[in-house]
C-alpha cells in the first residue's frame, strides 16, 4: 500500500507540472478578461481603460491588447475607452496612429470615435469615425480637412461648468467628424492635432488619447476586435508647430471727432476673460465663448450727446446670442445675433459725455448654447 501511495503522488505531481506548464506556455491563459458594471479606471494588459456612466445599466468587458467590448440600456450618459495614459505636451508625441476594428450597433445618439483630455489649457477632444442617429456636434464647422483618405469636419464648442477630469469645469471642446461613417481604419491622431492647431485650436499637455464608445439616452453594443496603439517617431515628418501664444495689447485708446462715424477693430482691442480669442473666420475679429470673455477699448469722446454703437457679428448656431456693452463698468445695453451670417446689431441712442471713456463688449448671458465672433464696432 505504502509503494501504491507513493507512486499516486508522483503521478499527481507529474499531472500538476503538465498542467502548469500548458497554461503558463499557452497565451490564452495568461490574463483573463475582466468584467466592469460600475464606475472605474485601471490598466490591464498595457493598455488604460475607463468606465464612466452618470446612471444606468453598462456592462465593460475588457481583453488583451486593448480590445474590449460593451453594452448599455437606459443611461444617461456613458463612455467605455481603452488607450494610453500621456504626460506629455502634444507637440513633443511624435505619431500617435490607432488602429481598429468594431462592431459598432447603437440604437441612437452614440459615437465611436477617437477620444481624449489635454491640459493646460483643459480640453475634451473627439474624433468621430461612426455615430448613431445624430451626427455630432451640432455646430457650424470650421472647415474640412483630409486625413488618412477621409474628410473631416472640425469644431471647437464649449461646456459650462460639466465633468471634467479636474472636476466640474468649463473647457473646450475639439472636434473632428468625419462626413461618411467607418468601423475599421487607422487614425493618425497627430495629423488632428496639426489640423486644429493650425486653425487656432491648441492642445496643451496630452492626458489620455483611447479608442471610445459613448452612448447618450439611449442603448446598444460594440465589440472592439481590434486596437492596435502606437507612437512613432516624428522624424522625417512635418514638424509640429509649437504653439505661439497671440500677445494681448494694451487696451487701445481711439479718439471721436465731433460727427462723424468711427469703426474700431475688435482684433486690435484688449482681450481678457477665460476663453477670448482672436480668430480670421468667420470673421477678422474676435471670438467670445463664455461668460467674462471681453474685449476693452479706451475712446475719447470729443463732443457730448446720443451715440450708436454697432457691433458687427454673427452666432455660431441659430440660438440667440448677446454681448454686453459696457461704458466705464456700466452697461449701457446688448447686441444680439442670431444665426451665422454676420451683421452690424445696433444700440441707439446712448448717452457719453465729452471725455476719454472705456468701453467694453462682455459676455454675461451665456448657457452653453452659443458662442459669437466679433469683427468691428462702430460708433456713430
Amino acid at each position: 500500500m505504502g509503494v501504491y501511495k507513493m507512486k499516486g503522488d508522483r503521478l499527481l505531481k507529474v499531472l500538476l507540472a503538465v498542467l502548469m506548464c500548458l497554461v503558463i506556455g499557452n497565451p490564452f491563459y495568461a490574463q483573463a478578461a475582466i468584467t466592469l458594471t460600475s464606475n472605474a479606471t485601471g490598466t490591464y494588459d498595457g493598455y488604460y481603460y475607463e468606465l464612466w456612466k452618470d446612471y444606468g445599466n453598462a456592462t465593460m468587458t475588457i481583453d488583451t491588447g486593448g480590445r474590449f467590448s460593451c453594452q448599455w440600456s437606459n443611461v444617461n450618459d456613458v463612455l467605455f475607452r481603452t488607450g494610453k495614459k500621456l504626460n506629455t505636451p502634444w507637440n513633443q508625441l511624435g505619431t500617435v496612429r490607432i488602429t481598429y476594428s468594431a462592431i459598432y450597433n447603437p440604437n441612437g445618439n452614440s459615437y465611436l470615435c477617437i477620444y481624449g483630455w489635454s491640459t493646460n489649457p483643459l480640453v475634451e477632444f473627439y474624433i468621430v469615425e461612426s455615430w448613431g442617429t445624430w451626427r455630432p456636434p451640432g455646430a457650424t464647422s470650421l472647415g474640412t480637412v483630409t486625413i488618412d483618405g477621409g474628410t473631416y469636419d472640425i469644431y471647437r464648442t464649449t461646456r459650462v461648468n460639466q465633468p471634467s477630469i479636474v472636476g466640474t469645469a468649463t473647457f473646450y471642446q475639439y472636434w473632428s467628424v468625419r462626413t461618411s461613417k467607418r468601423t475599421s481604419g487607422t487614425v493618425t491622431v497627430t495629423d488632428h492635432f496639426r489640423a486644429w492647431a493650425a486653425k487656432g485650436l491648441n492642445l496643451g499637455t496630452i492626458d489620455q488619447i483611447t479608442l471610445c464608445v459613448e452612448g447618450y439616452q439611449n442603448s446598444g453594443y460594440a465589440n472592439m476586435t481590434q486596437h492596435t496603439f502606437t507612437i512613432g517617431s516624428s522624424s522625417g515628418s512635418t514638424p509640429i508647430p509649437t504653439p505661439t501664444p497671440t500677445p494681448t495689447p494694451a487696451p487701445t485708446s481711439t479718439s471721436i471727432p465731433a460727427f462723424t462715424t468711427t469703426r474700431v477693430e475688435c482684433e486690435n482691442m484688449s482681450l481678457s476673460g477665460p476663453y477670448a480669442s482672436r480668430i480670421t473666420n468667420p470673421v477678422n475679429g474676435i471670438a467670445l465663448y463664455a461668460n467674462g470673455d471681453r474685449a476693452t477699448t479706451n475712446i475719447n469722446f470729443a463732443a457730448s450727446g446720443n451715440y450708436t454703437f454697432k457691433l458687427r457679428g454673427c452666432g455660431n448656431n441659430n440660438n440667440l446670442a448677446s454681448v454686453d456693452l459696457l461704458i466705464d463698468g456700466r452697461k449701457v445695453g446688448s447686441f444680439y445675433y442670431q444665426g451665422t451670417y454676420p451683421w452690424e446689431a445696433p444700440i441707439q441712442n446712448v448717452y457719453v459725455s465729452a471725455g476719454s471713456h472705456r468701453v467694453e463688449i462682455v459676455v454675461s448671458a451665456d448657457n452653453g448654447t452659443w458662442d459669437v465672433y466679433a469683427d468691428y464696432l462702430l460708433i456713430q
